[in-house]
């Protein structure tokens, strides 16, 4: 059967790869297997032989599709600018619908009703807390054990959930704060110092009730209504703000292709908060703090780096914070997370996190810095406290408070 669905790859789309191959060095799966059907140009070519009614979506295609992590390495280097991103979603939202199974009618719930439902989330990440206190990690099945000994040390905390945090002096504007699925649980920290910086700058920030999850992992794994549906949700609980935020790289990248899954308007407003730090501290209005907090190593999360292309903002940050960095790999290759794939092919996101390891320790630098929630996870799971993990914006901001003991502003 040939593709089905509205999101299905299209001609004019397939029809922008030359097969030039160019794209093949900077894929992760196409350098760990040396296959063309692991690469992006195999990919494509599948993709269009099902369009021609060569091939179906059979078992062969889906292996070839859900092997992808979507790092979009591929996007960035691609001389026929070809939508990797868009039509890899598209080719996975055809298996959902032609290829129906267990598996994923369970990431549908997952991804659908569990990650947008803050109650459940919170029990799990009580659940969570309670098995690290007690160092249970070890009954897990060893793809999710390596993710639980990814994350940070869960306890209460307050939610910025309806939440809003005043500016120190005269207000900029009012900039809305994308809670995300798992980050206020999990990544509160972060959140306490996008807020801290983000008011000194002379923000208003409010972190809307009636939001919900992005819905980038359901977009990645062909849930085409589910994605529409938490989009559409999120276009409203944001409509009255000057600026949209989120301190997830892959939140972030999701929310500007926002267009597609809702009504116009709402991706212009959107900014990593890593681009809008950067771009406060160029303008003065954050300043370059004069401390010497020594090297740091910097990881490019892929949808920092390949899907919004932002290189310079991490790195100036840093700067500002009074680090030095240092690069750990001139061709930003995928760390291995990629939202469920660690668990859905933990023997390749597992070698790809040894690589990632690898790189940081080489630098020998106490800390390292990813401006994602699963980079961050895959780093802590295999530098085993060897060296820290933070995101730019929080090293920022402890050094913020360092030089100048800046409040938080809660409201």
């Amino acid at each position: 059967m040939a593709f089905v669905t509205t999101e299905a790859p299209t001609r004019p789309e397939l029809s922008a790869c030359v097969q030039c191959g160019l794209c093949l060095p900077h894929c992760p799966t196409f350098r760990l297997t040396g296959k063309e059907s692991a690469g992006p140009r195999g990919r494509l070519m599948a993709m269009s032989a099902v369009l021609d009614g060569v091939l179906t979506v059979d078992e062969a295609f889906d292996d070839a599709m859900s092997y992808c992590l979507q790092c979009r390495a591929c996007e960035a280097v691609c001389p026929g600018l070809v939508p990797f991103g868009r039509l890899m979603e598209g080719a996975r939202a055809e298996l959902d619908t032609q290829r129906p199974s267990p598996a994923r009618r369970a990431r549908r719930f997952l991804l659908g009703t569990v990650l947008p439902n803050r109650s459940l989330i919170s029990i799990a990440t009580f659940g969570a807390g309670l098995m690290q206190r007690l160092r249970l990690g070890s009954i897990l099945p060893a793809p999710v054990r390596r993710s639980f000994s990814g994350m940070r040390r869960l306890g209460s905390r307050d939610s910025w959930v309806g939440k809003e945090a005043l500016p120190a002096g005269a207000s900029k504007g009012t900039v809305g704060l994308l809670a995300g699925c798992v980050m206020d649980h999990w990544f509160g920290p972060v959140h306490d110092a996008s807020v801290g910086v983000l008011t000194a700058a002379g923000y208003r920030v409010i972190v809307p009730d009636a939001q919900t999850c992005c819905g980038a992992l359901a977009a990645h794994d062909g849930h085409v209504d589910v994605t529409a549906r938490l989009a559409s949700a999120n276009a409203k609980a944001f409509a009255d703000v000057d600026l949209i935020v989120s301190d997830a790289a892959g939140c972030t990248a999701h929310l500007k292709e926002y267009d597609h899954w809702t009504e116009p308007g709402f991706e212009a407003r959107v900014r990593d908060v890593t681009e809008l730090v950067a771009g406060l501290i160029e303008s003065g209005d954050l300043p370059m703090l004069d401390l010497d907090k020594g090297p740091v190593a910097v990881q490019d999360p892929c949808h920092l780096r390949h899907a919004q292309r932002i290189t310079a903002a991490p790195r100036a940050i840093l700067v500002a914070a009074g680090y030095t960095p240092l690069e750990i790999d001139p061709d930003g290759l995928c760390c291995g997370a990629a939202g469920i794939y660690s668990v859905l092919h933990p023997e390749t996101s597992h070698e790809l996190g040894v690589r990632k390891a690898d790189q940081v320790l080489t630098t020998g630098a106490p800390v390292v810095s990813s401006a994602n929630p699963g980079c961050e996870m895959q780093l802590r799971s295999h530098l085993a406290g060897k060296v820290a993990v933070a995101h730019p914006v929080e090293l920022y901001w402890q050094s913020l408070l360092e030089s100048s003991a800046q409040p938080s502003g809660r409201a």
